[in-house]
C-alpha cells in the first residue's frame, strides 16, 4: 500500500465488508513513518475472506493493495540477524575471544 494510505482510509473500505476489531499500522522506528503494510482484524473469518476476495489488487491511493491472510512469523533461534544467517559475534553475542579483565588486557599490551 501507499506509505500515505491512512487508517482512516483503510478503515473506511473494511468496514464496507464486515465489523472490524482492529486496524494496525506498522511505523518505522526512526522516521515514524508507515512501513507500507498494515494488519485489519475482523470479528468474523468469513469478512476476512470476503476482503481478500474483493480487495487483492485494489487500487488505493496510486498503489494496488495485495490482501492475504496474515501468517503467524517463525520464531528465530538466539544468535541470529535478521537475515537468518547467524551472528557474527556467534550463538551467544560474544565477540568470539575470551573476555578477560582489563588489568590482563592492559598488561598484555604492555609485555608484562
Amino acid at each position: 500500500m501507499s506509505y500515505e494510505t491512512t487508517r482512516g482510509e483503510l478503515e473506511t473500505i473494511f468496514s464496507e465488508i464486515g465489523e472490524i476489531v482492529e486496524i494496525f499500522v506498522p511505523t518505522d522506528r526512526v522516521t515514524g513513518r508507515p512501513r507500507g503494510f498494515a494488519f485489519v482484524e475482523f470479528t468474523e473469518q468469513g469478512s476476512a475472506e470476503q476482503a481478500i476476495e474483493r480487495y487483492d489488487g485494489y487500487e488505493l491511493s496510486g498503489r494496488n493493495l495485495r490482501v492475504s491472510a496474515a501468517e503467524e512469523r517463525q520464531r528465530r533461534p538466539p544468535g541470529f540477524s535478521d537475515g537468518g544467517l547467524p551472528s557474527p559475534r556467534g550463538p551467544r553475542g560474544g565477540g568470539g575471544k575470551p573476555k578477560g579483565s582489563r588489568r590482563n588486557i592492559r598488561g598484555r599490551k604492555r609485555g608484562f
